[in-house]
Protein backbone atom coordinates (compact mmCIF):
# COMPACT_ATOMS: atom_id res chain seq x y z
CA UNK A 1 0.00 0.00 0.00
CA UNK A 2 1.62 3.45 -1.20
CA UNK A 3 0.24 6.70 -1.60
CA UNK A 4 1.89 9.45 -4.22
CA UNK A 5 1.12 12.73 -4.44
CA UNK A 6 2.28 14.84 -7.53
CA UNK A 7 1.43 18.39 -8.82
CA UNK A 8 0.44 19.11 -12.06
CA UNK A 9 1.22 22.01 -14.81
CA UNK A 10 -1.96 23.65 -13.50
CA UNK A 11 -1.21 23.25 -9.04
CA UNK A 12 -3.75 20.28 -9.01
CA UNK A 13 -2.60 17.84 -6.43
CA UNK A 14 -3.18 14.08 -8.11
CA UNK A 15 -3.11 11.72 -4.84
CA UNK A 16 -2.34 8.08 -6.34
CA UNK A 17 -3.67 5.30 -4.60
CA UNK A 18 -1.87 1.86 -4.80
CA UNK A 19 -3.53 -0.91 -3.13
CA UNK A 20 -6.41 -0.69 -0.74
CA UNK A 21 -7.85 1.77 1.54
CA UNK A 22 -9.20 0.30 4.74
CA UNK A 23 -8.69 1.27 8.71
CA UNK A 24 -4.97 0.53 8.81
CA UNK A 25 -3.17 3.58 6.25
CA UNK A 26 -6.31 5.90 6.00
CA UNK A 27 -4.92 8.05 8.27
CA UNK A 28 -1.58 8.20 6.53
CA UNK A 29 -3.51 9.05 3.11
CA UNK A 30 -5.12 11.82 5.62
CA UNK A 31 -2.09 13.30 6.95
CA UNK A 32 -0.64 13.59 3.36
CA UNK A 33 -3.73 15.57 2.04
CA UNK A 34 -3.91 17.57 4.69
CA UNK A 35 -0.30 18.72 4.70
CA UNK A 36 -0.71 19.73 0.90
CA UNK A 37 -4.36 21.45 2.04
CA UNK A 38 -1.77 23.30 4.58
CA UNK A 39 0.84 23.86 2.08
CA UNK A 40 -1.49 25.91 -0.05
CA UNK A 41 -3.12 23.18 -2.60
CA UNK A 42 -6.88 23.57 -3.22
CA UNK A 43 -7.57 21.25 -5.92
CA UNK A 44 -6.56 17.58 -5.62
CA UNK A 45 -7.85 14.36 -7.53
CA UNK A 46 -7.58 11.22 -5.58
CA UNK A 47 -6.91 8.33 -8.49
CA UNK A 48 -7.96 5.09 -7.16
CA UNK A 49 -6.71 3.35 -10.64
CA UNK A 50 -4.34 0.70 -8.60
CA UNK A 51 -7.27 0.68 -5.76
CA UNK A 52 -8.74 -2.82 -5.56
CA UNK A 53 -10.86 -1.85 -1.68
CA UNK A 54 -11.70 0.27 0.17
CA UNK A 55 -13.57 -0.10 3.27
CA UNK A 56 -16.14 2.26 5.64
CA UNK A 57 -13.24 3.67 7.57
CA UNK A 58 -11.77 4.50 3.81
CA UNK A 59 -14.80 6.12 2.67
CA UNK A 60 -15.04 8.17 6.04
CA UNK A 61 -11.43 9.55 5.85
CA UNK A 62 -13.10 11.10 2.00
CA UNK A 63 -15.85 12.38 2.89
CA UNK A 64 -13.62 13.78 5.88
CA UNK A 65 -11.06 15.11 3.67
CA UNK A 66 -13.82 16.22 1.05
CA UNK A 67 -15.20 18.60 4.24
CA UNK A 68 -12.07 20.02 4.74
CA UNK A 69 -11.20 21.03 1.49
CA UNK A 70 -14.31 22.14 0.89
CA UNK A 71 -13.91 24.41 3.98
CA UNK A 72 -11.22 25.71 2.77
CA UNK A 73 -12.81 27.28 -0.73
CA UNK A 74 -10.85 24.08 -2.50
CA UNK A 75 -12.43 21.17 -4.29
CA UNK A 76 -11.86 17.76 -4.46
CA UNK A 77 -12.29 15.14 -7.44
CA UNK A 78 -12.14 11.30 -7.41
CA UNK A 79 -11.28 9.15 -10.45
CA UNK A 80 -10.18 5.49 -11.57
CA UNK A 81 -12.77 3.56 -9.64
CA UNK A 82 -12.84 0.16 -11.01
CA UNK A 83 -16.49 -1.42 -11.80
CA UNK A 84 -16.78 -2.62 -7.59
CA UNK A 85 -15.79 0.48 -6.22
CA UNK A 86 -18.29 2.93 -8.56
CA UNK A 87 -21.07 0.59 -7.27
CA UNK A 88 -20.04 0.73 -4.01
CA UNK A 89 -20.05 5.22 -4.13
CA UNK A 90 -23.43 4.09 -6.13
CA UNK A 91 -24.33 1.90 -2.65
CA UNK A 92 -23.60 4.57 -0.44
CA UNK A 93 -25.07 7.98 -2.36
CA UNK A 94 -21.46 8.79 -2.20
CA UNK A 95 -21.42 9.54 -5.77
CA UNK A 96 -23.78 12.66 -5.09
CA UNK A 97 -20.94 13.86 -2.94
CA UNK A 98 -18.02 13.17 -4.70
CA UNK A 99 -17.41 14.36 -8.54
CA UNK A 100 -16.44 11.48 -9.94
CA UNK A 101 -14.05 10.96 -13.65
CA UNK A 102 -13.34 7.89 -15.51
CA UNK A 103 -9.72 8.91 -15.54
CA UNK A 104 -7.46 11.56 -13.86
CA UNK A 105 -7.06 13.32 -17.53
CA UNK A 106 -11.49 13.76 -17.24
CA UNK A 107 -10.62 14.95 -13.58
CA UNK A 108 -8.02 17.20 -14.44
CA UNK A 109 -9.78 18.88 -17.48
CA UNK A 110 -13.00 19.51 -15.07
CA UNK A 111 -10.86 22.05 -13.24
Amino acid sequence: MSFSLKKDKHGVIVVGVDGQLIVGNRQELKQKVLDALEGGGRKFVIDFTKTGYIDSSGLGVLVSLSKKIREQGGDLRLCGLNEDLQTLFELTKLDTLFAIARTSEEALAAF
